[in-house]
């Protein structure tokens, strides 16, 4: 059975469409703080423009203004001194995950503004202790039947955007965003093979994200949401994977540190047609992705379980680490030991070690 990314292509191209448009709900001068998550230049300065009430001075002071530095398109920084100077007040940095997804009612920037969502990196080394010549699937169709000559060292690199589709679907409350991320693995330094792409895994996701305020344990749950995901290699058998599920986020931090649990359920698919039938003992069946940021630096760790015992029980860990290099490009470690790098290695065991610069962090 074939799979291809047919829906993450619509996807990527209706975000790319939208991206300059929509700023109607920008918000109001004591919202002045939320134009600092904003990602494009040209939409945060008209976003400063709006909520300082700047449209309205003159253009001999609107051309002097102009000449104030900016940050950059990647920039991380998430309190601009020339906007609390206009609005006159005391700016509070937002949280690590309002910054992300417009939680609260300030920091809420409309419909159509191109977010990050993952990290966006380019590792030239990404070396495997093992790398997986024969991908096998329980599903006799889905089994390689050749090993293939694949070199332990090629490289990776990911894009992951978001954009928010819909703002306040229950009133006030719930923001529908939709998402898209692409990782490819490529063996760039494997001639005799002419350079190819081993696996690009393609994840187009929705979901229906809610802002939160309770306490547990020193830690404020700031995050609720609900999505469905798509992910498949676009490859025709017997290499092909994909699956879907249905994803609950739930998101906690305090000073620096963001927490996000995610556990999912797996759309249940026909057996015959199941490229990967029992990718959940492997992949798992949650996730927790913590984040911390520290100096300058963002670390991040990803624990992965299938929740199951005995000979089902499988999982995963991943570490990164970034840290400032010149201007917004960053130096990025990764370090993964498990099941499921990629998809056509959902049922492979290794570890993998990518050294590269980061665009774009978790945070």
């Amino acid at each position: 059975m074939t799979k291809s990314p047919r829906i993450a292509v619509p996807l990527a191209c209706l975000a790319s469409m939208f991206a300059t448009v929509s700023h109607a709900q920008n918000p109001q001068p004591n919202d002045i703080r939320a134009c600092t998550a904003i990602e494009s230049d040209a939409a945060r300065l008209a976003c400063y423009d709006q909520a300082s009430g700047r449209v309205n001075l003159p253009v001999a002071r609107k051309r002097a203004s102009a000449q104030r530095a900016e940050p950059g398109v990647f920039s991380r920084e998430r309190d601009v001194a020339p906007a609390s100077t206009l609005a006159g007040n005391h700016v509070q940095p937002l949280s690590l995950l309002d910054s992300r997804w417009e939680l609260s009612r300030e920091s809420k920037l409309g419909t159509f503004n191109i977010r990050g969502y993952k990290p966006v990196y380019v590792l030239p080394v990404f070396a495997s202790s093992n790398q997986n010549r024969l991908p096998l699937s329980p599903n006799p169709d889905n089994t390689a039947r050749q090993a293939v000559p694949l070199q332990n060292i090629e490289s990776k690199f990911q894009l992951s955007l978001k954009t928010k589709i819909w703002q306040g679907v229950f009133g006030d409350a719930g923001d529908l965003w939709v998402a898209y991320t692409q990782s490819s693995r490529w063996q760039v330094y494997n001639t005799q093979l002419s350079r190819p792409f081993r696996e690009t895994n393609y994840e187009p996701e929705a979901m229906l994200v809610f802002d939160t305020r309770y306490e547990v344990l020193g830690w404020t749950g700031r995050l609720l949401g609900i999505g469905v995901n798509h992910q498949s290699n676009g490859r025709s058998n017997p290499l092909s994977r994909s699956w879907n599920r249905v994803v609950a986020d739930i998101g906690f931090e305090r000073n620096g540190w963001t927490v996000m649990i995610r556990p999912w359920w797996r759309i249940p698919e026909a057996h015959r047609t199941d490229d990967n039938p029992n990718i959940s003992d492997y992949m798992g069946r949650a996730d927790v992705q913590i984040v911390h940021e520290w100096h300058g630096q963002e670390f991040g760790l990803m624990l992965r379980d299938s929740l199951r015992g005995g000979r089902r029980q499988h999982g995963a860990a991943k570490f990164t680490w970034s840290f400032p290099l010149a201007g917004n490009v960053r130096g990025y470690m990764e370090l993964f030991k498990g099941y499921g790098e990629s998809l056509i290695d959902y049922n492979h065991n290794a570890t993998y070690l990518g050294l590269g610069i980061s665009l774009l962090d978790w945070y």
